[in-house]
């Protein structure tokens, strides 16, 4: 009885609810954002979220969509965003160097162009007595390329740290090169510890003993090699009635003992230096590169010739050294040892190389000599004028002449006769000659 007037209100009250239910997950179901698709402007529906009604100028009526991921954002049409770092699509070449158009494709390579201007030219300078000189400046000096005066834009006179490729020659006679092995401890305080040194000797043939390293390690090289032994004193047969042993009518004798005629020795110095110069080359250019050799300078069998071993030379900048021992060092014999015997080769060709990469050679008999004359030369080496020049010419493979002179009166200019601008063409090394004939190169001493 008392139950009844309370039934009505508690139904309306329920269906308000629902009603109320209902209108708010219909406008939360309007809120969810269509999914983006990469690459694609227009939003794709989604088949599993009813889509908010269009407007009456067929608009959606969603104003609260996020905005996508940075990973899926499209591009704006008329707009190309770069590709990403490290993209093949990005080719770094440097100035001038662009491929023509045309050229594409993710396996093209680019093509590196350097054109080299700069010249550098190491200069010693002596007085009348042979000592070095210091203190002279960048005015003191005047420099010419192929006869046309140059403007000095480099000049220094401190030091350099040594790349030296070290040659002993170990076709020389057997009490000369034992001579020469007695000196080796001296050669440990010739050179300092920014420098290095790489070890090598030849005889028929050329060796490397030691790859470039301190002089610790160049010790160790020379202590290993200082028990070998030269060429035995004395001439070989080598023709003529006794070079086959006793005859009768032109026959061999039966019974008797034969002569055996053994081959020339070789003193494939050329070998040796090209060696050398070829290893040194790729050492740091903030050094000064020598080759030091220790031999009697005679050249005989080689299979390059003095020619393209001083393009190399010329071409990497190398200087040549020598301490010239044996016949080298006699006096009344050293006056005509450049001289080319025909079928014997140079008697003497380290003057020749010396002459034209600016270097110095000193000729030494004594022991004590060869060892004063090893500090002698490494420092004469470190301590160069350097001048530098931009050439003005194009870089090619001709080459080209330099002269420094010296405005002060009364001195001598040790300096390289020219350079190659561009690294020779590789050419296959002739046959050994039969009369190890080696042919004169531009800058060389005549």
């Amino acid at each position: 009885m008392f139950r009844r007037p309370f039934r009505f209100p508690i139904i309306g009250v329920l269906l308000a609810l629902l009603a109320g239910s209902l209108a708010f997950s219909q406008q939360q179901e309007q809120k969810l954002p269509d999914a983006p698709v990469p690459q694609n402007n227009a939003p794709a529906p989604n088949l599993n979220v009813p889509q908010p009604a269009p407007d009456e100028q067929g608009n959606s009526s969603s104003s609260e969509n996020p905005e996508p991921p940075a990973n899926t954002r499209s591009t704006p049409p008329g707009q190309n965003n770069p590709p990403p770092p490290g993209s093949q699509e990005i080719k770094t070449v440097p100035p001038g160097s662009v491929p023509k158009a045309g050229q594409s494709g993710p396996d093209e390579l680019y093509s590196l162009v350097k054109n080299v201007s700069f010249v550098t030219v190491p200069v010693t300078v002596k007085d009348r007595d042979g000592k070095l000189v210091d203190g002279l400046l960048a005015k003191d000096f005047s420099i010419y390329e192929d006869g046309a005066p140059q403007t000095l834009t480099f000049f220094t006179s401190d030091p350099f740290p040594l790349s030296a490729a070290l040659i002993v020659d170990q076709g020389l006679p057997d009490p000369a090169l034992r001579k020469v092995n007695q000196t080796f401890a001296a050669l440990g305080g010739a050179f300092g510890p920014f420098d290095e040194v790489a070890v090598f000797t030849y005889g028929n043939a050329v060796n490397k003993r030691q790859d470039f390293g301190n002089s610790s390690r160049m010790e160790v090289a020379l202590h290993r090699i200082s028990d070998e032994r030269g060429q035995n004193a004395g001439a070989s047969v080598v023709g003529g009635p006794f070079g086959s042993g006793p005859q009768v009518n032109s026959k061999p004798l039966p019974g008797a003992a034969q002569v055996t005629t053994p081959k020339p020795e070789f003193h494939v110095l050329n070998d040796a230096i090209l060696v050398a110069a070829q290893d040194l080359a790729h050492r740091s250019p903030t050094s000064r590169k020598i080759i030091f050799i220790i031999s009697d300078g005679q050249e005989y069998g080689s299979r390059a010739s003095y020619a393209q071993v001083l393009k190399v030379l010329l071409t990497d900048g190398i200087a040549v050294y020598a301490i010239g021992v044996n016949t080298a060092a006699i006096p009344v014999y050293d006056k005509v040892a450049k001289a080319r015997i025909p079928g014997f080769g140079y008697t003497n060709i380290l003057p020749r190389y010396v002459n034209a990469t600016g270097g110095d050679v000193l000729n030494e008999f004594s022991k004590e000599a060869i060892e004063s004359a090893y500090q002698r030369i490494t420092m004469e080496a470190r301590n160069q004028y350097t001048l530098g020049y931009n050439t003005a010419q194009r870089p090619s493979s001709n080459y080209r002449d330099i002269e420094v002179r010296v405005k002060r009166p009364g001195l001598e200019v040790f300096a390289k006769h020219g350079y190659y601008p561009l690294p020779p063409q590789r050419e296959q090394p002739a046959p050994p000659p039969e009369s190890g004939e080696a042919q004169p190169g531009p800058g060389g001493a005549n």
